[in-house]
C-alpha cells in the first residue's frame, strides 16, 4: 500500500482493495447460497431445513470472525507505523484465538443444538435436516477460524487479490461437493440437503490448505515466517485482540443474528412455506449485502493505515468516498432487486406459494438495503480507528432494542403478518446508521484535538 495524495490516487487504491474483497465476500456467500438453492432443489423441506441450519450458524460464524477481524486494524497500523517486527506475533497468537473459539464453538453447539432446534416446534423432517446439517458444517469450523486469520493478515497489508484467488477457486469445488453429496452422483451417498453441510466442511478444508501454501508461494509474505517461526501461546496478546475483537463480533453478530432470530420466531408462527420464502429472500439479499460489506472491509484498512501513519486528513477523504460509494451501489442494486424479483424467486424455488411469498418479501428487502449500506460502511470507517466499544452498545440498541421488538409488533399485531419483521429490520438498521454518523464525527474531531496538541 501507499499514501494516495490526490482524490485520483484515492480512488484508485480504493478500488485496488475493494474489488478483490467483494469478490472474496461474493465468493463466500455464494457457497451458502448454493447450499440453499441446490438444497431447494432437492426438496421444499431440504430447503427449509437447509435455511434454518444457515440461519442459525451464520450469526455466530460472523460473530466470531468479527473477533478475528480485529487483526485487520492492528496490522494495517504496524505497518502504517512501519513497524514490522510485530506483525508476525499479532498473527500466530491470532491463529492460537482462532482454534480456540472453534473448539468452544463447537462444545457449546453439541450441548445447545438440538434443545434450540425442538424448541422451534419445526415439522420432525425439516428439523432433521438443519441438525444434520450444522452436523456437516461443524466438519469445517476449526479450518475456517485460522484461514479466515490468514485472510485478514494478506488483506491487512493489501494483498486482497490473494484472498480473491483462493475463495473463488474454492466456490467451484464446493458446488461440485454439493452436486454429488447432495443429489448422489457419481457413486455418492444422496444425503439431500445435509449433504450440503458436508460439502461446506470440506470446502473450509480445502481453503485452509491453499491459504496456507499462499504464505509460503508470496515472497513479500515469506519474510514474516508464518508456520515456520511461532511463539508461545500469550495471554495479554490475546486480551489485546478481544478487547478490540468482542465489541467488533458482537456488533457484527447482533446485526446478523436478528435475521436469525426473526428466523425463529417465523418458524413457530408461521408455515414451512413461509420460512422458506423468507430465508431464501434474506439468503439472496445478503448477497447484494456483500457490496457494502466489502466497502466496510476496505475502509477499515485504508482508515487504520492512514491513521496509524497521522495521516488523518486522508482517513476522512476515504470515510467519504467509501460511505458515499456503499449508499449509490445498494441504491443500484434495489432497483435491480425490485425488476426482477420474480427471476429470483424462481431460482430458489419451484412451489408457486415459496415464489409468491418471496417476490413480496424481496419488496420490502428493497426498503433496507439503503440504511444496511450507510450502517455497514460507518462501522468499518470506526473500525479503522479502532472504535469498537461505543459501536457495539449503538448496535445493541438499534438491533436488538428497537428494531426486534418493532419487527415483532408488526408482525403479530397488525395487517403485514410475517412482513412486519421486515419493517422492524428496516427502523433497527435505520437508526444503527444514524448512531453511527454521530459517532464517526465525534472521533474525527477528537483525533484532530488531539493531532492539534501534538508538537510539531
Amino acid at each position: 500500500m501507499y499514501h494516495a495524495t490526490t482524490w485520483k490516487q484515492r480512488i484508485g487504491l480504493f478500488l485496488t482493495i475493494l474489488l478483490p474483497i467483494l469478490v472474496t465476500q461474493v465468493s463466500y456467500n455464494l457457497m451458502t447460497m448454493f447450499d440453499t438453492m441446490m438444497s431447494g432443489r432437492a426438496g421444499t423441506a431440504d430447503l427449509a431445513g437447509v435455511a434454518i441450519g444457515a440461519s442459525l450458524w451464520m450469526p455466530v460464524s460472523v460473530g466470531l470472525n468479527g473477533i478475528l477481524m480485529a487483526i485487520t486494524p492492528m496490522i494495517a497500523q504496524l505497518l502504517g507505523r512501519q513497524d514490522r517486527r510485530q506483525i508476525s506475533r499479532t498473527v500466530a497468537q491470532a491463529l492460537y484465538l482462532s482454534v480456540l473459539l472453534a473448539l468452544a464453538v463447537l462444545l457449546i453447539g453439541g450441548l445447545v443444538l438440538q434443545p434450540v432446534l425442538t424448541a422451534m416446534n419445526l415439522e420432525r423432517n425439516v428439523q432433521d435436516i438443519a441438525f444434520h446439517y450444522l452436523i456437516g458444517l461443524c466438519t469445517g469450523i476449526v479450518p475456517l477460524f485460522a484461514s479466515n486469520v490468514i485472510r485478514y493478515f494478506f488483506d491487512a497489508q493489501g494483498y486482497t487479490r490473494v484472498t480473491m484467488t483462493i475463495t473463488v477457486i474454492a466456490v467451484p469445488v464446493n458446488v461440485l461437493l454439493n452436486y454429488l453429496l447432495i443429489f448422489g452422483n457419481w457413486g455418492f451417498p444422496r444425503l439431500g440437503g445435509v449433504g450440503a453441510g458436508y460439502a461446506t466442511g470440506i470446502t473450509y478444508w480445502f481453503i485452509l490448505a491453499l491459504s496456507v501454501f499462499m504464505t509460503f508461494r508470496i515472497e513479500a509474505v515469506r519474510s514474516f515466517r508464518l508456520f515456520k517461526q511461532w511463539f508461545k501461546p500469550s495471554w495479554k496478546a490475546w486480551k489485546e485482540q478481544l478487547g478490540l475483537g468482542v465489541p467488533m463480533g458482537l456488533s457484527i453478530f447482533f446485526e446478523a443474528s436478528i435475521f436469525s432470530i426473526v428466523t425463529l420466531l417465523m418458524g413457530s408462527m408461521y408455515d414451512t412455506a413461509t420460512v422458506a420464502a423468507h430465508q431464501s429472500s434474506i439468503n439472496f439479499t445478503s448477497l447484494l449485502f456483500m457490496i457494502p460489506l466489502s466497502i466496510a472491509s476496505a475502509l477499515t484498512i485504508l482508515v487504520a493505515f492512514e491513521v496509524g501513519s497521522d495521516r488523518l486528513q486522508n482517513a476522512r477523504a476515504y470515510s467519504r468516498l467509501g460511505v458515499g460509494s456503499a449508499i449509490g451501489l445498494l441504491g443500484f442494486t434495489s432497483v435491480f432487486l425490485y425488476l426482477f424479483r420474480g427471476q429470483i424467486a424462481r431460482m430458489y424455488s419451484q412451489d408457486p406459494e415459496v415464489i409468491g411469498m418471496m417476490m413480496q418479501f424481496l419488496v420490502f428487502g428493497v426498503f433496507y438495503q439503503l440504511s444496511d449500506a450507510a450502517q455497514a460502511s460507518l462501522q468499518g470507517v470506526l473500525r479503522g480507528y479502532k472504535d469498537t466499544a461505543v459501536p457495539f452498545i449503538i448496535a445493541l440498541a438499534a438491533y436488538w432494542g428497537v428494531g426486534l421488538p418493532a419487527g415483532y409488533a408488526l408482525s403479530a399485531w397488525t395487517s403485514f403478518g410475517p412482513f412486519g419483521f421486515w419493517v422492524g429490520i428496516t427502523i433497527g438498521l435505520t437508526g444503527a446508521a444514524a448512531g453511527f454518523a454521530v459517532r464517526l464525527l465525534y472521533i474525527q474531531r477528537r483525533f484532530k484535538r488531539q493531532g492539534a496538541l501534538q508538537p510539531q
